[in-house]
């Protein structure tokens, strides 16, 4: 068998062949790296300081009703769901890459939170949440008496 490169070929080197071959071996690298992604999303920033922890999350396009936060001890956990885009009768995607459906994510955080106190709000697709610490589990100075 010839191959195409060949100086016995018959077939001639068609540059724009290689490259939607070569585009199509990148979208799958890329695919399949996106779908081991799915465990990772929403992505999330987390800081913490002495008093409370904020945790940030992206979530573009989900309704504040569709959003589930749970805090118990030292736990924090952000459920919700995205709803897919409804498409007119006969509109086919050329490409789609993004996401619906549920998500969930779980946060083992450094001490104990005070679920009574903590706030949350979405403002321009990202989701602010601060998460005060526990007063009990604050550190406390101890007086050294001589």
């Amino acid at each position: 068998m010839l191959h195409r490169n060949s100086p016995y070929s018959t077939a001639r080197w068609d540059p724009f062949s290689e490259l939607t071959h070569l585009q199509r071996a990148i979208n799958r690298a890329f695919d399949s790296r996106i779908g081991h992604r799915t465990a990772e999303y929403p992505p999330l920033n987390v800081a913490a300081n002495e008093n409370e922890v904020l945790v940030t999350a992206e979530l573009p396009g989900v309704d504040p009703k569709d959003i589930d936060i749970t805090v118990q001890g030292g736990s924090f956990t952000l459920k919700g769901r995205r709803k897919a885009e409804e498409r007119k009768e006969n509109e086919r995607y050329h490409r789609q890459e993004r996401s619906s459906g549920s998500f969930a994510r779980t946060l083992e955080l450094p001490y104990n939170l005070d679920a009574e106190k903590v706030q949350a709000s979405l403002k321009n697709g990202v989701l602010r949440v601060v998460l005060p610490r526990a007063e009990d589990d604050k550190p406390r100075k101890v007086r050294v008496e001589s």
